[in-house]
């Protein structure tokens, strides 16, 4: 039983303080410029297209439900509003999350598990160069900065199809829908919507390398780690989200009509 308990609670352990680890790295020198701009360019080509492709018709659901909820209730001029605020508040760091999760976290997975099972780590280790240092910390800085690249066009896209099956197609006003986004939003919600981005790409990061790290059983072994990085992601993604909407509410509470 005992042995089952370590097993359990170390993984989140060792998680937690690789964490504590790169975020102390992000803020002492050298910092590794070049792997950061080598691995910004990458995530974003991995991740770019996938953004626009999910954003159009991501967009698109939302407006329709948005809009058909705000005719039945009458309220169709706050329709601008009620996509605002369902868009910046929480589908758009959700929908940036779990792009950023699924394509750059698998990807870095992949990456740091390759080069361990090729001993390329232990070769670092050896040399006395430090794998977070050099590997890690460019690597989740450059996902938060996609990250927070990316939450705009996810809110671009979701505000520009609101505005296209709310006024266009359900033919309704265009002044009501662009008058009424700061009824229910304000710019509170779009900060808080970059911190969500970013602190959800820079954990995607870390466990993505974190599992990429601690791959084995040759290259099986690394497909094992890349699914479990993923499914870990998601999970912590969907609860931190929670974490840091609870606290929001408690310390800007939203508005009334």
């Amino acid at each position: 039983m005992a042995f089952s308990a370590v097993s359990v609670l170390r993984g989140p352990g060792e998680l937690s303080a690789m964490t504590v680890e790169v975020v102390k790295r992000m803020f002492t020198r050298p910092f590794q410029f070049r792997e950061f701009v080598e691995q910004a360019w990458f995530i974003t080509s991995v991740t770019l297209m996938p953004t626009i492709l999910v954003s159009i018709p991501f967009g698109a659901v939302i407006s329709l439900q948005v809009g058909n909820l705000t005719g039945q209730l009458g309220a169709q001029s706050f329709a601008g509003a009620t996509a605002v605020l369902a868009v910046v508040r929480e589908a758009a760091p959700i929908a940036a999350a779990l792009i950023i999760a699924g394509a750059a976290g698998s990807a870095i997975c992949s990456d740091m598990g390759a080069r361990k099972i090729r001993e390329e780590i232990d070769a670092m280790e050896v040399l006395g160069v430090d794998p977070i240092e050099r590997l890690v910390v460019p690597r989740v800085v450059a996902t938060m900065f996609v990250a927070l690249m990316i939450i705009g066009i996810v809110i671009g896209a979701g505000i520009g199809g609101g505005y296209f099956f709310t006024v266009i197609i359900q033919g309704g006003s265009a002044g009501a829908f662009l008058s009424s986004f700061t009824a229910l939003a304000s710019l509170t919600d779009l900060y808080i919507a970059i911190i969500k981005a970013v602190v959800f790409g820079g954990m995607a990061a870390i466990v993505g390398a974190y599992k990429g790290l601690n791959a084995g059983g040759g290259p099986s072994g690394v497909g094992r780690a890349v699914n479990e990085s993923v499914i870990v992601a998601f999970m912590l993604l969907f609860f931190i989200n929670a974490v840091i909407t609870a606290i929001y509410f408690q310390v800007v509470p939203p508005p009334g009509l």
